[in-house]
């Protein structure tokens, strides 16, 4: 479980197909602290820890992870969002993450207001993946609070801070984004589908 607050930026070192598996080595300042088997989400994915190198480690993803995310489209110098998993007991400043891409997601606009950011994103529409104003999504493992919605879009304000310490000042139009929409929209959803 996450909370979708960034720890830091991972470089990507080198990738290594294996079977429809593919080897993912990153570089971070985390690396030393981490423990093989731990739990690590990258751009929102929770992939396991399989091997610790100094300043880089090693995760593996399956091909069904490849092909619901952007995984699969990462190149050696991409960068990445990382966040360990959260400690039981402490703070959660976003919102409850699974690690578990839905979709993905284009980016269709970006605009700069005052400052800060507006980002608007498009999905294939599918079951569950429902979006409310003011309510949670996530963003490459970025916990956000939705501003416009709609069935197949939405759009996110992002401040100066989140800018510069995620992928999102890499963005361009048509960058292609993981989302994990919020379980408990997922939950309701899925119950008024079966009283259907």
């Amino acid at each position: 479980m996450f909370t979708g607050i960034i720890e830091t930026l991972g470089i990507v070192q080198g990738l290594a197909k294996e079977g429809g598996n593919l080897h993912i080595k990153i570089q971070s300042d985390i690396a030393p602290e981490l423990n093989i088997d731990q739990s690590v989400a990258h751009n929102g994915v929770c992939l396991t820890v399989v091997d610790i190198d100094g300043m880089s480690y090693t995760v593996t993803a399956v091909d069904e992870t490849l092909q619901k995310s952007n995984l699969g489209g990462l190149k050696t110098g991409d960068v990445v969002n990382l966040e360990r998993a959260m400690v039981l007991g402490s703070r959660l400043d976003g919102h409850l993450v699974q690690g578990h891409v839905d979709s993905t997601a284009s980016c269709t606009q970006i605009d700069e207001e005052d400052g800060s950011w507006y980002f608007h994103f498009q999905y294939q529409p599918l079951p569950g993946g429902v979006t409310v104003e003011k309510g949670s999504i996530t963003v490459d493992g970025v916990s956000l609070t939705v501003v416009d919605s709609a069935p197949d879009s939405f759009s996110v304000a992002i401040i100066p801070y989140t800018y510069e310490h995620t992928r999102f000042k890499q963005y361009n139009l048509g960058t292609i984004v993981n989302l994990e929409f919020d379980v408990i929209g997922k939950y309701v959803a899925r119950l008024l589908e079966l009283r259907d």
